[in-house]
């Protein structure tokens, strides 16, 4: 499958996980079947403009929100700042908090 069907997928994953929801409980709440949340957040699936609706609907999300800062790149490896924003994405609140100290404190040995 393509670059954004994948991405598409992850970011699915991403705001599943963040709500601590499985894809039993998304599957229910947008009406889709578990199979086909599954297929979709490993990017094996287009989905329909309807089942995405429904989605981040039971996400409790806006469909531009999904695909914010998607499609920019021909190739999502040689865009970093994305990549990273996926990654965090991805985290826990705390585990954002780590990454992001961390960071900071690598950032400052550069300047030194």
């Amino acid at each position: 499958m393509s670059n954004i069907t994948k991405a598409v997928g992850q970011r699915i994953r991403n705001y599943r996980t963040k709500k601590g929801l499985s894809q039993e409980k998304l599957a229910e709440l947008s009406g889709c079947h578990p199979t086909y949340i599954g297929q979709l957040e490993r990017g094996e699936k287009n989905a329909t403009i309807e089942s995405i609706e429904r989605i981040t609907s039971a996400l409790d999300i806006s469909l531009s929100k999904l695909f914010e800062k998607l499609g920019g790149q021909d190739d999502f490896g040689n865009d970093i700042p994305l990549a990273c924003y996926e990654l965090l994405s991805a985290k826990s609140k705390g585990e954002q908090e780590q990454l992001y100290k961390i960071l900071l404190e690598m950032d400052k040995y550069k300047s030194n």
